[in-house]
């Protein structure tokens, strides 16, 4: 099963630019439907009124990080199903481990592209 380009996508930073880079990439892969959050609060509040196909989430936020926010909606019985994408610019070892225990679905370093952003999404939804 491949990602479905209709399917709503929640972009979660606290960098605003950051959001609009992301958002751009995701335009140039088809998808059309992205909502932002600012920090895992709003996010989660989102995610609660709306379903979201994909979540793709800065780690390094406050007051929530990307972390405490994953491990929010893996403990929700109705968003625990959310596929998953962590983004952050460090690629420190205990940091994969963490969000893989944790539940994430995969795993962006930045700087990224497009391409980069399109193999991680077709990795989700490949099994």
């Amino acid at each position: 099963m491949s990602a479905d380009a209709a399917m709503p996508i929640l972009v979660v930073d606290d960098y605003k630019t950051m959001i609009r880079i992301i958002r751009n990439l995701l335009k140039q892969l088809g998808f059309e439907d992205v909502d932002e959050a600012a920090d895992g609060t709003e996010a989660l509040t989102k995610m609660r009124g709306k379903k979201y196909g994909l979540v793709i989430s800065d780690w390094n936020m406050e007051p929530m990080t990307g972390y405490e926010l994953l491990k929010e909606v893996r403990a929700d019985a109705n968003l625990s199903k959310t596929p998953f994408i962590m983004v952050t610019a460090e690629s420190k070892t205990e940091n994969v481990i963490a969000a893989k225990k944790a539940g994430v679905n995969n795993y962006i370093v930045k700087p990224f592209n497009a391409q980069t952003l399109k193999s991680k999404i077709d990795a989700v939804f490949a099994n």
